[in-house]
């Protein structure tokens, strides 16, 4: 029970990393606000996190509008008194050839995926402060704002941001005792990852990585309450590569 009494903001919390950090969450005490475009799914989660005897509520949001985010702040501390905790981890994915890439393409992704991440951390940030409270944001960067791959340009360019907009974060929030770090998951088993399925590179995406296999959201989740709880105190301004080795290493080393 590392998060008891704790109040967690996920975006992007319906499916995915989102929800399996809610849950995660939940079981180690804390009280979760999942936010998602996705309504239906959303309260679906919170439905199975308020059934498993934790406490939750929904809040539809578009983390493109940041008025929309701070209204979604506003709830959690109207609905549990406070806020501890923001995941900004909505994400989107457009996987398509440089050359046939469009700016809306470029557009749509970064608008969540940065945009989104700048917005959270901001609206999480002033409540924070305005209620005194020692938080940690933490954000949904990439092995992909680190290393470079073929075919998700928004993606790979919001994502180098998101590592960016951390580290600066924390130096930032540092003197308002509000922790900002980040997680820097590899392929994992979402919805995002469907595309590389469809253009027949799931088995590609397998092999960049040491177990040869799709990392579970949960074990990216595990590694989320573990940034959220005072115990990761002295991680601040670096985003933890969860990645099973994809950033490590680029030769066929295993049979």
């Amino acid at each position: 029970m590392k998060l008891v009494n704790k109040v967690a903001v996920i975006t992007g919390g319906a499916d995915g990393i989102g929800k399996a950090a809610a849950i995660k969450m939940v079981e180690q005490g804390a009280k979760v606000v999942v936010a998602d475009v996705n309504e239906t799914i959303g309260q679906e989660t919170v439905n199975e996190l308020i059934a498993s005897g934790g406490e939750a509520s929904f809040k539809k949001t578009d983390v493109t509008e940041y008025k929309q985010v701070e209204e979604l702040v506003e709830h959690a501390v109207q609905t549990f008194g406070t806020l501890d905790i923001m995941f900004n981890n909505a994400g989107i994915g457009i996987n398509k050839p440089f050359l046939h890439h469009t700016p809306e393409d470029y557009h749509a992704v970064v608008n969540v995926n940065q945009h989104g991440v700048y917005y959270g951390m901001l609206a999480a940030a002033k409540k924070m402060k305005e209620l005194g409270v020692e938080g940690v944001i933490i954000n949904n960067a990439s092995v992909f704002g680190f290393v470079a791959t073929l075919g998700i340009t928004g993606y790979q360019a919001a994502k180098g941001a998101v590592v960016m907009l951390t580290k600066h974060g924390a130096l930032e929030l540092a003197p308002h005792n509000i922790r900002v770090v980040g997680v820097g998951p590899a392929a994992v088993n979402t919805n995002i990852v469907k595309g590389y399925e469809k253009a027949g590179l799931l088995d590609y995406m397998k092999r960049q990585q040491l177990t040869r296999d799709l990392i579970e959201p949960y074990e990216i989740a595990t590694v989320v309450a573990f940034l959220a709880s005072d115990e990761a105190r002295v991680l601040n301004g670096s985003v933890v590569m969860a990645d099973d080795g994809f950033a490590s290493f680029k030769s066929d080393i295993r049979p």
